[in-house]
C-alpha cells in the first residue's frame, strides 16, 4: 500500500488497467488447463482493489478540499 502512495493518479490508473489485463489473460489461460497458481487470481484482485481504493481516497480528499 505504501508503494501504490507513492505513484501518481496517472500511475495508478495504468498499474490498475494492467492489473485488469493480466488478471484477464489469467482467466482465458485457466479455463483451457489446470491452474498452476491458485492464489494468482486472488492476488490481482487484491492489487487492483488497492489501487482503485488509493484512487477513491485521493478524489474524496481533493473532492472534500
Amino acid at each position: 500500500m505504501k508503494d501504490l502512495q507513492k505513484k501518481n493518479d496517472a500511475d495508478l490508473v495504468t498499474f490498475v488497467s494492467e492489473k485488469r489485463e493480466a488478471l484477464r489473460a489469467l482467466r482465458f489461460s485457466a479455463s483451457g488447463s489446470g491452474m498452476r497458481d491458485a492464489h494468482a487470481m486472488r492476488n490481482l484482485r487484491k492489487e487492483i482493489a488497492r489501487g482503485l481504493t488509493e484512487l477513491n481516497r485521493r478524489a474524496k480528499v481533493t473532492a472534500d478540499a
